[in-house]
Formats: C-alpha cells, structure tokens, sequence
C-alpha cells in the first residue's frame, strides 16, 4: 500500500498517471532503461538514435552501448550558448529515428533546453522522446503532457514518452529513482527474474527509499514556486557578486537558465585549487560536473560548447540547496575573493 500510494505521488511531481511510474535504484538506471528498453524492443530490426552531446554520462555511457548492440547513434551539439537547438536535433534525425533523449537542465550549466520544441519535432516525425529531468524536477514546472517550463498552460500537448527523476535531487534518499513511462510505449525490461513493476523490473523493491521519495515528492510540488523563487535570488546574488570580482565568465548566462545552477569560469585560475580551498574554509563546490569529481579530463559539456581544455580547468560550478542562504553566499564571495587574490 505504501509503495503504491508513493507511486501516485511521484507521478503527481510531473504530471502522469501513477501506473506510469516504474521505481528505478536512480537515475543512472532510469537513463540507461530509457535508451536500452527501446533498443531491446527493436532488437531485430535496429534502428537509429540520435542523443544530445551535452547529456549526463547516464545517457551518453548507454548511448556507447547501442552502437555496440548494432545500433547507429549521432550526437546532437549545442550552440555556444550551451543550447541544443531543435534545428540541431532535426538535422539529424532520420525515417529509422527511434528515439531522441535531450535534458531538460544540463547538470553543468544550468542551460534549460528548449523541450518543447523537441517535443513538437518528435511527434510530427513519430519518434519516441526521452527527457532526463534530473536536475528540473522539484525546482521547475515539469509535466510530461503540457511542455511548458513556465507553468502556464499551453494550447497545445506535445507529450514526453520516457522521463528520467532521482530522489535524491529533491531531498530525497540517495539509490532511488524512477523512469515515467508513457502508456504504450515499446520497451523492453533490463532487469529480469521476477514480476515486480508490472513485469517492467525484476527485484524487490526499495519501499523506505520509495516512500521517502514521495514525501520529497509531495514537499517539492507543494513549495515549488516558493522555493525556485529563493534558489533564483542566491543564483542572482552570487552572479552579481561574481561580476564585481572582475575577469570572471559567465557560463550560458545568454540562454534561460534553472534557478539552482552556476557555472563560471576565472580566467587564468585552477578550478581545482580554488575548490579545495573552498573545501578547507568549509565552502562545497563542483568543478564541472559534481558526477565527474576526481576526472582529469575536462567537461565534455563545456568542449561541446566551443571552450577549450584550458577554460574548463578554470570552471566551477555551484549547486544550490532550498536549505542555503544569502549569508552563505556572501561567505563564499569573500572566501572566493580572498584566494583568488592569494
């Protein structure tokens, strides 16, 4: 009963009908169940995939698999901006198209896509469309039937087929997901052994984490506009005071953008030494993406983007929580300052 009451919840998070809920270990898993199911599908006949060049590893990872399966597989690349156009996506897609996957907030940036528009494409040319809504779930009107990041109404439905949330990004506890799958849509399990999730996913479920999902779930749509309102008023304050520092670059700061994501290049700086400056005066930040920790590579987000190995070492990224405040963000101004005049 529990589990099944937090499917509806969760489906209420983005507008879809609880059965369409299928409980995922995280996102990870729900991105790579979006692309491979399809494959699994249509197996016999292969087919052709086009993936956006800025996705999270989740998908781009998956998307290596499906050209080892026997699948064709083209990347779709953003502007300079950090935008993947739907002109970009159109350009490449093909009669064989079975699925385009694009994110709605790009893990690194911030940038917000224009989903919508996909959308559109996707369903004039019958293609399946997955959507990693990560990053936009909880902070943004997101609704797998009116595209409309705005949350205004739209005249018209230009549905998502397959989407991509972790609970983790609302609150919730970590190794929980799930994947919305729209009814009708031909796929196949990854996960099989038992008839849990309809027969959709083996293994017993994770009730504590699924309904700890849903209470982040039901939290989160209830205070959504409250709270994006809070995070977009930390993101405007940092940016102001990062403007003051001086030679400091904005990262997409031309395109829309989610209220709860900073990137910012500081020219002639190591972004890895001003973090772990930041880590020894208490202060958490990302260099490119938080996933990515540790790689000596840079941001493949940012080289799609036109910038070059040298501008991604001098990125850092800051992730806002509902729980943060202005005064940490004056904290971080001043600590900024002081190191990197140091």
């Amino acid at each position: 009963m529990a589990v099944d009451m937090a499917r509806t919840e969760v489906a209420k998070l983005v507008g879809a009908h609880a059965d369409e809920i299928a409980w995922t270990a995280g996102g990870t898993e729900a991105d790579n169940w979006a692309l491979l199911g399809v494959a699994l599908a249509n197996l016999e006949s292969k087919g052709h995939f086009v993936i956006s060049a800025i996705e999270h590893h989740a998908v781009l990872e998956p998307a290596q698999t499906l050209r080892e399966l026997g699948f064709e597989v083209d990347f779709a690349r953003p502007n300079a901006d950090g935008v993947v156009e739907a002109a970009a996506i159109e350009a490449l897609v093909r009669p064989d198209t079975l699925l385009v996957s694009l994110m709605i907030v790009n893990n690194e940036t911030g940038v917000v896509q224009p989903i919508c528009d996909v959308a559109k494409l996707c369903e004039r040319k019958d293609v399946l469309f997955h959507v990693d809504a990560t990053q936009s779930a909880g902070k943004m009107n997101v609704d797998v039937d009116q595209i409309d990041l705005t949350g205004e109404a739209g005249q018209n439905s230009y549905p998502i087929d397959l989407l991509t949330i972790s609970a983790h990004k609302i609150g919730g506890p970590k190794g929980v997901g799930a994947l919305y799958i729209r009814r009708g849509t031909k796929m196949k399990p990854l996960l099989r052994g038992g008839a849990q999730e309809r027969g959709r996913r083996a293994g017993t479920e994770n009730v504590a984490g699924i309904v700890g999902f849903a209470a982040a779930s039901k939290i989160a749509r209830e205070n959504l506009a409250k709270n994006s309102a809070h995070l977009s008023s930390l993101k405007e304050h940092l940016e102001t005071g990062l403007r003051a520092l001086g030679n400091v670059q904005i990262v997409g700061e031309n395109a829309p953008r989610a209220p709860h994501i900073s990137s910012f290049i500081f020219a002639g700086k190591r972004a890895e030494s001003l973090a772990l400056s930041l880590d020894l005066n208490g202060i958490a930040l990302g260099t490119g993406s938080a996933c990515a920790s540790g790689a000596l590579e840079p941001s493949h987000v940012l080289g799609a983007m036109g910038f070059s190995a040298h501008d991604a070492k001098s990125t850092l990224r800051v992730s806002f929580g509902v729980s943060n405040t202005i005064e940490e963000v004056e904290e971080l101004l001043a600590t900024l300052r002081k190191n990197i005049s140091r």
